[in-house]
């Protein structure tokens, strides 16, 4: 639909019986992130907060919640700005076949963004504190900005088509800011705001942001958008939206009209405080770390406000759901920007960045004996693109192998990765390397390592179903769960420093060399995973991947049986061992407060109340 305002949109789910009104007053510490967690568990609608504790602003959550509604909130334009996301990353394709270019032209005519002198996010005035301080989890720093749309622009430059739109966490309240004058501003790696922030620095100007929230819903969408070089977001969002991105310039700041809320403010350089900690989409918190500060000049907002927000956590959350539209916009687009490459999925259970799994087509010749070429030339294609380079594990396959493979059935790709992939060959590790922000796994903030797995050729083992009759753990190891054919579970001795770790998975490995016999024919295991709890990893292949791949750090955490190096190429033979326990210095998991969880499901689940037959 086409949306001017988060009103109409919300106007439009009520009709459609997708949004609910929670009349009671709620507080914005824990109990609404927790009313929206349970919603969202119960497949719930859109819930719109009419009194807000503390604050004069009506709040709303869940917007996204299923993807049938998210489907709802952005048709029928998906079909114009796939073809426009596609005209965009290959022009010259489109552009010499003219495929695409009717389907993009409607999108296109909406993309430029127009200046305005009036909206009716100028209509008032208002601070940060009566904002909806909302807090998700016990152990956040603070209350947060948590569906905000940060704008900065070039600072060497005056051209709204030389900015960036991304969505970067603010933290509103707590740590060492300054009540209702300082707020936190927090991006990762490989983000846009980066650039314009360092260019700021080399300047010696502060840098001018604008942060917006609520409006159309496509412009939040527009913020996570991985979107091809040199189309900027207020475009995409313009395009997606089906009505051109409006705004002002007010004080030098540029003001999104249609948005429901604009804070403005200064980040000056060289000037950080702490930020966090902040409960993640990774299901664990981000820890503490010095970073900018905006210095706040001022808040706008339009009559009848209304305060968007999302909660994240372990997925799947909220922004899954936008992360699979992501991935319907942009799918074409990815093998039209990596040529040979079929198929990427982002693992969404495994937190996203920390798993990629991949299809490449393998066409070097001659292909004897069959093993991967061309794969590691699209392996790190993959990861120098955009937000893939995050990657920490990347397992790529040769897309002849089985054509209609689905990278997004993770357990069939497991499977047909595991009966082919030679551990003494196809394991190349990247070390000392960038990591994702929120990846802890590392002993350093954004500091570890990558792994590309890459399997092509026939089978090369069968994988067992069941634990093999002669397998057998040395003391300390206990409770090994299959889950899934070929990969066994563990539980470890918990985990006190590497030394010791790797004394004990040395032990490991000892014991099953000398007393398990990996059969030459027949089913066998081609990967151990060492946890703290295999029975809650086993339990669903969504755990195990979470468990797996969250907490390990690749060149610290693999082992393997008869493990050797030649010519600096490490290889092992089969199985694999990966050292998932919890280290010391690993983020804390999310955890929700018991006692508030109780009191909303008694409070809001009760006869009578609103959300009654949903939580």
């Amino acid at each position: 639909m086409k949306f001017k305002s988060l009103e109409q949109c919300v106007l439009f789910l009520e009709k459609q019986g997708e949004l609910i009104r929670i009349p009671q007053e709620v507080d914005p510490d824990l109990e609404m992130a927790e009313i929206t967690r349970q919603v969202f568990d119960g497949g719930g609608p859109a819930l719109l907060f009419e009194k807000v504790k503390d604050s004069r602003f009506r709040a709303l959550s869940n917007l996204f919640g299923t993807f049938e509604r998210t489907l709802k909130i952005f048709d029928p334009q998906l079909s114009q700005v796939r073809a426009l996301v596609d005209l965009a990353s290959t022009p010259g394709r489109v552009l010499t076949s003219g495929a695409g270019i009717p389907r993009a032209l409607p999108a296109l005519a909406h993309a430029l963004p127009l200046r305005v002198n009036r909206g009716p996010v100028l209509s008032g005035r208002t601070g940060i504190d009566p904002l909806p301080r909302i807090k998700c989890w016990p152990d956040d720093g603070g209350a947060f900005l948590l569906l905000p749309q940060v704008f900065s622009m070039a600072p060497d430059k005056n051209s709204v088509l030389q900015s960036n739109l991304g969505m970067y966490r603010i933290q509103i309240s707590g740590n060492e800011y300054e009540a209702n004058h300082e707020i936190g501003l927090h991006y990762q790696l490989h983000r846009g705001i980066g650039i314009h922030h360092k260019k700021a620095m080399e300047l010696n100007k502060p840098l001018k942001v604008s942060i917006f929230l609520g409006g159309p819903p496509a412009h939040a969408l527009a913020a996570v958008m991985p979107l091809p070089e040199g189309m900027p977001e207020i475009a995409f969002a313009g395009a997606l939206a089906g009505r051109n991105f409006r705004y002002a310039v007010k004080n030098g700041f540029c003001i999104s009209t249609d948005a429901d809320f604009c804070i403005t403010g200064r980040v000056v350089p060289d000037r950080t405080k702490p930020e966090g900690p902040f409960g993640d989409h990774l299901g664990y918190y981000s820890l503490t770390h010095d970073y900018p500060y905006l210095e706040v000049e001022s808040v706008y907002h339009r009559p009848g406000a209304i305060f968007p927000f999302t909660v994240v956590g372990r997925p799947p959350q909220e922004d899954s759901n936008l992360g699979r539209l992501i991935h319907e916009i942009t799918r074409t687009a990815v093998r039209n920007t990596i040529p040979g490459v079929t198929a990427v999925n982002a693992v969404d259970q495994a937190g996203v960045h920390p798993l990629l799994l991949a299809k490449a087509h393998e066409r070097y010749l001659p292909y004897e004996p069959p093993m991967p070429r061309e794969l590691l030339t699209h392996a790190h294609a993959i990861l120098g693109t955009g937000q893939l380079s995050l990657a920490k594990y990347l397992f790529i396959c040769a897309h002849e192998d089985e054509p209609g493979l689905d990278v997004k059935d993770e357990p069939a790709f497991f499977l047909h990765m595991l009966e082919r992939v030679d551990f003494s060959r196809d394991l190349h590790f990247i070390t000392r390397t960038t990591m994702d922000t929120l990846d802890y796994s590392g002993r350093r903030i954004n500091r570890g390592s990558k792994l590309i797995m890459a399997a092509a050729g026939p089978r090369i083992r069968t994988l067992s179903r069941d634990l093999p009759r002669d397998f057998s753990l040395p003391r300390g190891f206990r409770e090994p769960k299959m889950a899934g054919p070929g990969m066994a579970v563990i539980s470890g001795p918990k985990f006190r420093d590497y030394p010791s770790g790797s004394q004990e998975i040395k032990g490991l490995k000892e014991h099953l060399q000398e007393r398990f016999r990996v059969p030459e024919k027949g089913p066998s295991l081609a990967l151990i995973v060492v946890a703290d709890d295999s029975e809650f990893a086993a339990e669903s292949f969504a755990n195990f991947l979470w468990v797996t791949f969250l907490r390990s750090n690749p060149s610290h955490d693999i082992y393997g049986m008869e493990e050797k190096i030649e010519f600096k190429h490490w290889g092992s033979d089969a199985p694999l061992i990966i050292d998932a326990r919890i280290k010391p210095f690993h983020a804390a998991s999310l955890v929700p407060d018991s006692g508030i969880a109780a009191r909303v499901k008694d409070r809001f689940g009760r006869r009578g109340s609103p959300l009654n037959g949903i939580i």
